[in-house]
């Protein structure tokens, strides 16, 4: 058996795009070809690798048991080119695909790759944001290099560690009723009986800020969920209610006088970032350096 890297992502192309056809223009092959390669895969296992339905082709159980192991294959070999195809020296080229969960994505990453790119102005950061769960499924699928989640992770196939820590704070807009008391601190009793704003069921903020507050206020008498970060910001901004962000992500607004941070007798809130990779994935130097990622976590040493 003589398997080659070129028919895994053959097989892998034809499993993201579904036809052969399309499978050869994502590779640069013709259908002819990207057939061909198909049937010498599947003629080498001794087994077929799709179901054939109408004119698409469709993983059965063997191919999405290939599937990993050949993303993880294609992987590595595009480390060792990125590795070994130049030399490896201060202001040599780096190219890195992070996937990164709505906050960190837009209030974390923005300054991290400024300060990569004041080291190396060759350095590229391609940036790719999403919820958590588009995050790990991309990390499992391996179209980034690495992940950067605001939630633990169970997903099977991936490598999750602490990354850094994230403070939390409560803030309110001027315009709220209540802003002229709020001034002067809010107890329990007021926090308890405040309207919340918050993001969806199952969100990594969300989960963030029932997690610090709930153990103090034990329930919520109101919630308003609005449906993203941005949205949570000009809400209080605009007096609907309390909300508890990232203190990255409110920065802006704060800065500007157009949320206040409440003072309040809760202990000094945060949430534990984290950091996804697969297992077919090394995490090179300058990655480690863009992320400022501990030695421990995914030593290859």
């Amino acid at each position: 058996m003589y398997l080659t890297l070129r028919q895994l992502q053959i097989f892998s192309a034809i499993a993201e795009a579904g036809t052969t056809t399309a499978a050869g223009e994502a590779v640069g092959l013709s259908q002819s070809a990207v057939s061909a390669a198909l049937a010498e895969l599947e003629s080498l296992l001794g087994l077929a690798l799709f179901d054939r339905i109408s004119r698409r082709l469709v993983l059965n159980g063997h191919g999405r048991a290939l599937l990993p192991q050949a993303r993880a294959l294609l992987a590595g070999m595009a480390d060792i080119e990125r590795r070994f195809s130049t030399p490896q020296q201060a202001g040599a080229p780096v190219r890195w695909k992070v996937g990164a969960s709505t906050t960190i994505g837009n209030y974390l990453m923005p300054g991290l790759i400024a300060g990569l790119l004041q080291g190396n102005d060759q350095a590229h950061v391609e940036l790719v944001v999403g919820n958590t769960r588009e995050v790990t499924s991309a990390v499992q699928q391996l179209q980034v290099d690495i992940g950067l989640i605001e939630g633990p992770s169970h997903e099977p196939g991936l490598e999750v560690a602490r990354w850094r820590e994230d403070e939390l704070v409560i803030v309110y807009g001027e315009h709220h009723p209540q802003a002229g008391q709020w001034r002067q601190g809010a107890d329990v009793a007021a926090l308890r009986q405040a309207r919340w704003l918050m993001r969806e069921p199952g969100s990594g903020t969300r989960e963030a800020a029932e997690q610090a507050l709930l153990p103090h206020l034990h329930g919520f008498a109101e919630v308003l969920q609005l449906g993203g970060t941005e949205a949570i910001k000009q809400g209080a901004v605009a007096g609907l209610g309390l909300a508890c962000l990232s203190r990255h992500a409110v920065a802006d607004l704060v800065a500007l006088g157009k949320l206040q941070v409440l003072a309040t007798p809760l202990p000094p809130l945060t949430r534990q970032l984290w950091v996804a990779r697969h297992p077919g994935k090394r995490v090179p130097d300058s990655l480690r350096t863009l992320l400022a990622l501990p030695d421990e976590v995914f030593s290859e040493r």
